[in-house]
């Protein structure tokens, strides 16, 4: 049975970094797309960013600039580089992964924090 699991998150002061991390089991296959969802309180699920298997990345305009995505094909592992962080950003991330939305297959998600 596929299974993501999420890593990374916790609380960060304004300005600064964290990185994210999504390992990916129970398939043979490296997944088309990956990616990164975000949840805040009160508002509905949001993408943050999406990467190919063969590394191309999208991102979402409030995550331009900031964060980075990345992916690791012999890991079956997807990273999110967070920099410059804002209270904003504070949510439940949450990794997806599918054929071309990375929204087939979800995590449980990993809360980050963003406050001073």
């Amino acid at each position: 049975q596929v299974q993501l699991v999420e890593s990374g998150g916790g609380l960060v002061q304004p300005g600064g970094s964290l990185r994210l991390s999504c390992a990916a089991s129970g398939i043979r296959f490296v997944f088309n797309v990956m990616g990164w969802y975000r949840q805040a309180p009160g508002k509905q699920r949001e993408l943050v960013a999406l990467i190919t298997k063969i590394g191309s990345p999208n991102y979402a305009d409030s995550a331009k600039g900031r964060f980075t995505i990345s992916r690791d094909n012999a890991m079956n592992t997807v990273y999110l580089q967070m920099n410059s962080l804002k209270p904003e950003d504070t949510a439940v991330y949450y990794c997806g992964a599918g054929p071309y939305y990375a929204t087939d297959y979800w995590g449980k998600g990993t809360l980050v924090t963003v406050s001073s």
